[in-house]
């Protein structure tokens, strides 16, 4: 049985370290608000009503706000009217964090909504809830076949084979670059820097008095990235999927190499640092101050749309002596609780079937610029006409596809990712402003291995 402690220890880590670093990357990323203690309601104009008092309703509770969320409405819309068996009712909960606590605090009553979006932060703390029934049992039930969606989407969310969550909105950083700009500095903007040293040579050429030439957010999600496309684990016991990790690994020789890297362009003057915000980073971008850029692939279409110079979207960069590995997903994925009825959860995974559907996918994918979960989703006219006018939106779609499975790009699961990440951005800037990169790496290791110790040593 699982730790009563050991959950509520992760909780404590959640609530208050995510607060301190801004909470997930989509969150955080401008896509959508961060509303406080939000809870929305939609009306029967934007869902449909019940078919009838026979129905089974099924409440699902979400954290996308603003344009995600009104998307997300449109798409219950549609599969409210498409049958008469089942009534899927969204909620707007707030921030990730809010919308998890939230749950925690009614998880295994009849309180309980039958399905939750968690972003994929929080995947740990949901498989050792007790309050979840994995989305596997009804795969296998029901014999859905799973091989018709994105692999390396489904991998985040799969531990020993099992498939804990379905993936719902779902994305990678992408590099992300000022074509006016290259071409001003002599640069080829049809062949954007591929590794360490070409993104070096590029910032230095792109540096001006009004511009720099690359840029990073204070953000752990990127570092993790980075030593990922490396084939790195982030942490031991395979990167957190064979057991509890109790070592932090992103020190090694991989995570030596990313903050060396940037501490080389930040001393030559061409790099350049703008926060912790996404806002400001995109901001920066946008008013010409930076050239070059890593950026979630879900706010592609809005660079550049609000740039008045032509965007070049590419694939992350890896370090020089190693082949490229791919990335991890971010995003979040869709839960179903388990202290509900065997009917609830049967209606329940049909409204998340309908979901993985290619025409919901490519809808999905247009509005949103999350990647389709299922591929055959980008053979649609609407993603074809879309990619037409768009044909940045391919790169990470591409970098994703042709990302190689591994403990590493399946990503790490551990207990206190977000004060992992915490320590990160800190030690990051420590390093901005002086530290060595060797100090600043072994730091935020250092404060990563205390927080396991202290989690695993509570949850024991």
């Amino acid at each position: 049985m699982k730790s009563t402690w050991k959950w509520m220890l992760s909780l404590v880590v959640l609530a208050l370290l995510l607060a301190a670093c801004g909470g997930s990357v989509e969150e955080s990323s401008g896509t959508q608000p961060n509303y406080v203690n939000a809870v929305n309601k939609p009306t029967e104009e934007e869902i449909g009503e019940p078919a009838s008092d026979d129905v089974v309703e099924i409440e699902f509770w979400h954290g996308m706000g603003g344009g995600l969320g009104e998307t997300l409405n449109e798409l219950v819309k549609e599969y409210n009217e498409s049958q008469d068996q089942v009534f899927i009712k969204p909620e707007y909960q707030g921030s990730y964090e809010e919308l998890l606590t939230k749950f925690r605090s009614v998880g295994g009553t009849s309180d309980a909504p039958a399905l939750v979006q968690v972003f994929e932060v929080g995947t740990k703390y949901m498989i050792e809830s007790g309050y979840i029934t994995s989305v596997q049992e009804w795969i296998d039930k029901e014999g859905y076949d799973v091989s018709q969606l994105e692999e390396n989407i489904l991998s985040y969310y799969s531990v020993d084979g099992d498939l804990y969550s379905m993936p719902f909105n779902s994305s990678t950083p992408a590099l992300f670059y000022n074509k006016d700009a290259f071409i001003e500095a002599g640069l080829d903007p049809e062949n954007p820097p591929q590794t360490f040293s070409e993104i070096q040579e590029a910032a230095a050429a792109l540096t001006t008095d009004d511009r720099y030439g690359f840029s990073i957010l204070g953000h752990g999600w990127f570092f993790e990235q980075l030593i990922a496309t490396q084939g790195a684990d982030y942490v031991d016991m395979d990167n957190g999927r064979a057991g509890n990790a109790t070592e932090a690994l992103f020190n090694g020789e991989e995570g030596q190499k990313v903050f060396n890297w940037i501490n080389d362009m930040n001393e030559e003057g061409s790099f350049g640092y703008f926060g912790t915000n996404w806002d400001d980073i995109r901001a920066s971008f946008q008013a010409s101050q930076v050239a070059m850029y890593l950026d979630s692939s879900a706010g592609t279409k809005d660079v550049i749309n609000n740039a008045d110079f032509e965007v070049g979207v590419s694939y992350i960069p890896h370090a020089d002596d190693i082949e490229r590995n791919g990335v991890i997903i971010g995003g979040g994925s869709i839960w179903m609780a388990n202290g509900i009825e065997e009917e609830e959860q049967a209606a329940a995974f049909d409204f998340l079937k309908h979901l993985q559907t290619p025409e919901v996918q490519a809808e999905w994918h247009v509005n949103t610029g999350y990647f389709a979960i299922n591929p055959e989703a980008y053979n649609q006219p609407i993603v074809e006409e879309e990619h037409s006018g768009y044909p940045q939106l391919r790169f990470p779609i591409e970098q994703l596809q042709e990302t190689i499975p591994s403990t590493a790009t399946q990503g790490a699961l551990i207990s206190v990712f977000p004060e992992s990440r915490q320590q990160m951005v800190t030690n990051f800037e420590s390093m901005l402003q002086g530290t060595s990169p060797e100090d600043a790496l072994n730091q935020a290791a250092e404060g990563t291995n205390r927080a396991i110790e202290v989690y695993n040593r509570t949850a024991n």
